[in-house]
């Protein structure tokens, strides 16, 4: 895949919250698809194994425009956010959405999120349900933090606040993505993506990602809503994931027509990452109901997913919305 189906072109789109950097790749005529990327991270990193998947860009580029949202202060380069500017929360970020789909001119969107960005996408997608057709989850955060998790984002807070992204924070955040297997240890050598992940690490202005915590920290559990939530939802959660337990409650607050739930074997949260093939062939099946498809050149891959990891109601035809008419999401001028 060329470089160019990832980096795209970006632009910086003025808000009521502040500038958000936004790269945009492929056909602005096609529908659109959005992303939004965990702590820490950019649309360089989340979602680069995924679409340099060929299975996966294909399926992806064929059918969208991607439209990849940075939290602000997240883009390559980003300078660091002044100290008066104002701390966002989670609300803010959702809402500031809605005004980048309003300044590229889209109407409902299809989404894509890594854990906090899964998070602010679905609360985005409970406050503006119109602008959204469906939303695909990589293990994806709904509640408000358990002391454990609080705890643990206060103390990478203050280390970031006061000491920059030290040595502690890159490892617990490394942790936060991936599995053991590819972090390594004393007998095996971390893998090549974590450490492309460490150098990213170094290079982000530690300010700029202590706004972005300081925000998911402060979440509201969202349960009570999610059975309202009537767009198709797609979860994927990593097995060694620290966010397995919440991807599963989560499956189970949502309306079992809409929503349905594929384990991932050997991955972290970041399945985009780890396994991204892995994703291919229930993507597939999910965008089907929207009347999308791979290109038939391309042939599928096997899945590594063993069929006990599927979700039984991921191959229903009426679960995969196969009713429903092709999507479009420009606006009406």
């Amino acid at each position: 895949m060329e470089a160019m189906s990832l980096g795209g072109q970006e632009h910086l789109v003025e808000t009521t919250y502040g500038p958000v950097c936004v790269a945009v790749c492929g056909d602005p005529d096609k529908p659109a698809l959005i992303t939004y990327p965990d702590v820490a991270l950019n649309y360089m990193f989340s979602f680069q194994g995924l679409l340099f998947c060929p299975e996966a860009s294909s399926l992806l580029l064929h059918n969208f425009c991607i439209y990849h949202i940075s939290p602000i202060g997240h883009e390559l380069g980003a300078p660091v956010i002044g100290v008066d500017a104002p701390l966002l929360s989670a609300d803010d970020l959702a809402d500031q959405i809605v005004e980048v789909l309003n300044y590229f001119g889209l109407g409902a969107v299809m989404c894509m999120g890594v854990t906090a960005g899964a998070y602010i996408l679905t609360l985005f997608a409970m406050k503006y349900r119109q602008r959204v057709l469906g939303l695909i989850l990589i293990s994806p955060l709904c509640q408000a933090p358990s002391w454990s998790e609080w705890l643990c984002n206060k103390v990478m807070s203050n280390l970031l606040y006061y000491y920059g992204m030290c040595g502690v924070v890159t490892e617990l955040l490394l942790k936060r993505y991936f599995s053991k297997e590819v972090r390594g240890n004393a007998q095996v050598p971390e893998s090549d993506i974590v450490q492309e992940c460490r150098r990213l690490l170094s290079e982000r202005q530690s300010t700029n990602v202590w706004r972005y915590l300081e925000a998911i920290n402060g979440r509201v559990d969202l349960s009570e809503g999610l059975r309202k939530l009537q767009c198709r939802t797609l979860i994927f959660i990593g097995e060694n994931s620290a966010y397995h337990s919440e991807a599963v409650h989560m499956t189970t607050k949502l309306d079992r027509r809409y929503g349905a739930l594929v384990e991932v074997q050997g991955s972290g949260s970041l399945v985009t990452e780890e396994q991204p093939q892995a994703m291919v062939i229930p993507m597939e099946y999910f965008l089907m109901g929207y009347g999308l498809y791979r290109p038939a050149q391309s042939v599928s891959p096997r899945s590594p997913l063993s069929p006990t990891r599927i979700s039984p109601e991921l191959l229903s035809p009426e679960n995969m919305g196969l009713k429903l008419k092709p999507i479009k999401t420009r606006l009406a001028l």
